[in-house]
C-alpha cells in the first residue's frame, strides 16, 4: 500500500513547529505527505530581529512563500496553499478584518480542503485541537475546516465539484509542546546544571492538556526539523525560543512527537491478540495492517461509497 498523509495547517512555519520531524520521518519511509497551509501568513509580524529590516515587511507575503517552499524542501513533502488570507491577531474587542480566513464561511472553506483531500488521497489526517494549540483565529479555523473537511470528503453527496469521494481513515489533533513535556525538559536540563528557559511558560501553561493517544517515535529527525524551522527566518529567532533547549536532553527524555487519535475508521492496536486504540507509535497503525476479525474492521474496509477509504 502506497500510505499518504495529510497534515493541515494554518500558516506558513506551522509545519515546521508542529509535527516536522514526524513529516520527515514519513516522507523519508516512503510515505506521500502533503502540507495544506491554510493562509499565507500575510498578516504576520517580523519575530527575528535580523530580519526587521527594509524591504522585509514591505514583502512579507512573497517571502514568507519563499520560506515555505525551503522548509518544503527540507522536510521532504509536499505543499499546498489552502488561498485563504491571514486574520492576524487583533487584540480585545479589535474585529477580525474583512475577507479573512477566519471570517471565511465554513462550508467555503471546507469545500477548499474537500478537494484537496479527494485529489491527494490520503489515509491519514492531521491538524489542530479545538483550541487551535493556542487561541489565534485561524488555527481555531483550521480545525473547523479540517474536521469538516474530514468529514464531508467521503460523501458522495458533498462538494460533488470536488471530485470522486474519497473518505480518510484516520484523524489525529497535534498533542506537542505540551506541558508535561516543557516540564520534563526544564527538569531534565535543570538536574544537569542548565539554565532551561521554561519557567515562565510553565507558570501560564495549564495543568490539563489534550489527552495523548500516539507517540511517533522521530528523535533521529530532530535536526530536520530544527533545519525547516530556521528555513522561516522572518518568524524564528535562532537565539530564543524553543531554538535554544539542549537538542541532546530533548532526545533523551522525549525522542517522540504526540498526538491525540480524535476519529479513526479502522480497528487499531498494539497487540496481534487484543483490541486496544492506544498506545500507538504509528500513525498508520490499523492502516499498514487492517484487522479483519471484527465487524468494525470490516465496515471500514468496505466502506460501500466508491473508491471512500480504499488504499
Amino acid at each position: 500500500m502506497n500510505l499518504r498523509l495529510m497534515s493541515v495547517h494554518a500558516h506558513p512555519d506551522d509545519e515546521s513547529s508542529k509535527g516536522a520531524a514526524t513529516l520527515a520521518k514519513y516522507a523519508a519511509e516512503g510515505v506521500e505527505v502533503l502540507v495544506v497551509t491554510c493562509t499565507g501568513g500575510e498578516r504576520g509580524d517580523v519575530l527575528n530581529p535580523a530580519m526587521d529590516r527594509p524591504g522585509v515587511r514591505e514583502n512579507l507575503a512573497a517571502i514568507r512563500r519563499d520560506e515555505m517552499a525551503e522548509a518544503r524542501r527540507i522536510l521532504g513533502v509536499r505543499q499546498r496553499f489552502l488561498g485563504f488570507v491571514d486574520s492576524g491577531l487583533p487584540g480585545p474587542g479589535e474585529p477580525l478584518p474583512e475577507g479573512c480566513f477566519a471570517l471565511a464561511p465554513l462550508e467555503e472553506a471546507a469545500g477548499r480542503l474537500v478537494g484537496l483531500i479527494r485529489s491527494f488521497r490520503p489515509h491519514v489526517v492531521v491538524t489542530y485541537d479545538e483550541t487551535g494549540g493556542y487561541p489565534h483565529p485561524d488555527h481555531i479555523r483550521t480545525h473547523q475546516v479540517t474536521v469538516a473537511a474530514f468529514d464531508a470528503a467521503g460523501e458522495a453527496g458533498r462538494h460533488p465539484e470536488a471530485g470522486a469521494p474519497w473518505r480518510p481513515l484516520k484523524l489525529y489533533y497535534q498533542g506537542g509542546l505540551s506541558r508535561p513535556w516543557f516540564q520534563a525538559l526544564h527538569d531534565a536540563m535543570t538536574a544537569r546544571g542548565m539554565d532551561s528557559g521554561m519557567r515562565e511558560v510553565l507558570a501560564e501553561l495549564p495543568e490539563a492538556g489534550l489527552e495523548i493517544t500516539t507517540r511517533v517515535p522521530c528523535a533521529e529527525y530532530f535536526a530536520t526539523r530544527d533545519r525547516a524551522l530556521l528555513a522561516h527566518a522572518t518568524q524564528i529567532d535562532p537565539n530564543t525560543g524553543f531554538m535554544v533547549h539542549d537538542r541532546d536532553v530533548e532526545r533523551e527524555v522525549w525522542p517522540t512527537e504526540d498526538y491525540h487519535l480524535a476519529r479513526s475508521h479502522v480497528a487499531v492496536d498494539t497487540d496481534a491478540d487484543i483490541d486496544v486504540a492506544t498506545p500507538e507509535d504509528d500513525l498508520f497503525a490499523g492502516v499498514r495492517r487492517p484487522r479483519r476479525s471484527t465487524a468494525a474492521a470490516g465496515a471500514a474496509a468496505s466502506p460501500g461509497c466508491g473508491r471512500c477509504g480504499s488504499p
